[in-house]
C-alpha cells in the first residue's frame, strides 16, 4: 500500500507541475539541421526558412552555414515595423559571425535585406564564405580536448594538411592542454624540426567552440596561440619542445 500511495503522490505532483508552468523546465533551444524541419522550414515554399523570433533568425543562419548556402530567403513573422526587423537582422548576423564558432570559422560576411509582405517580412540573405563546403563538412565533433591526440594522429596518417575540430566543452586550462597535446604528437612523430603548426581558436573573443590546426606550417609561427587573439600560430613543439 505504501508503494501505491507514493506512486499516486508522484503522479499528482507531476500533473500539478505541468499545470503551473514547470513544463518550461523541459524546453530547450537548439538548432535543427535536418533539411525540412517543421520548425525552421516553410511547408509551402521550397527552400524557404521561417523565423518567429530573434533566436530563430540565429538558428536559421547556422543551418544555412552548415550547408554552405550562399543565398536564401527567410519569412520572418511576429515583427511589425521595418526598424525592428533591421535591428534584429543586424544583431543576428553579427552574433553568428563573431560569437559562434562555425560562423567565425567559416563566414567572411553576411548581408540581409527585408521586404514587408501581408503577414510576414521576406528576408533575403547573402552569405560569403572563407571556407569551402568541403572544409565545413570535414569539421570533426569532439566532446572535449581529450580527443585531440587521436584526431591529430589520424589526420597525419591520412596525409591531411589541416584539421578543424568542434569542441563540446572548453575548460579554463584547455588552451595549455591543446599545446601539450600538439607538442607530444609532433615529438612522437619526429616532427620537431619541421615548421610548427598553427592553431586557431573560434570564436576569437569568447568561449572556444572550434579549433583549427594547420599541419603544413603555412602560417607564421612567432606567436603563442590565444583564444582572445583569434587566429595565431603556435610554436607547438619547436626548438624547446624536448628541453623541459
Amino acid at each position: 500500500m505504501g508503494g501505491q500511495r507514493r506512486r499516486s503522490w508522484i503522479l499528482w505532483a507531476l500533473i500539478l507541475c505541468l499545470l503551473t508552468g514547470c513544463s518550461a523546465l523541459l524546453e530547450r533551444e537548439y538548432v535543427v539541421s535536418e533539411p525540412h524541419s517543421s520548425k525552421f522550414w516553410e511547408s509551402d515554399a521550397a527552400g524557404t526558412l521561417r523565423a518567429e523570433n530573434y533566436q530563430d533568425i540565429v538558428n536559421d543562419l547556422l543551418i544555412l552555414i552548415g550547408q554552405h548556402t550562399e543565398s536564401a530567403t527567410v519569412r520572418l513573422y511576429n515583427y511589425e515595423d521595418d526598424v525592428t526587423v533591421a535591428d534584429a537582422l543586424e544583431r543576428a548576423t553579427t552574433e553568428v559571425q563573431q560569437e559562434t564558432s562555425m560562423g567565425a570559422y567559416a563566414v567572411e560576411y553576411i548581408t540581409a535585406s527585408s521586404r514587408a509582405q501581408r503577414a510576414y517580412y521576406e528576408i533575403s540573405l547573402e552569405i560569403r564564405y572563407r571556407r569551402t563546403a568541403e572544409q565545413i563538412q570535414a569539421v570533426v565533433n569532439a566532446t572535449s580536448t581529450e580527443a585531440l591526440q587521436a584526431l591529430l594522429e589520424t589526420a597525419l596518417d591520412e596525409g591531411r594538411t589541416e584539421l578543424a575540430v568542434r569542441i563540446g566543452y572548453w575548460g579554463e586550462d584547455d588552451q595549455a592542454r591543446v599545446e601539450e597535446i600538439v607538442s607530444r604528437v609532433r615529438e612522437d612523430r619526429g616532427l620537431t624540426d619541421t615548421p610548427p603548426w598553427s592553431i586557431s581558436y573560434y570564436p576569437p573573443g569568447g568561449t572556444v567552440g572550434l579549433i583549427e590546426f594547420a599541419l603544413d606550417g603555412t602560417a607564421a609561427a612567432d606567436e603563442v596561440a590565444s583564444p582572445q587573439d583569434g587566429t595565431v600560430a603556435a610554436e607547438a613543439a619547436g626548438n624547446g619542445a624536448g628541453e623541459n
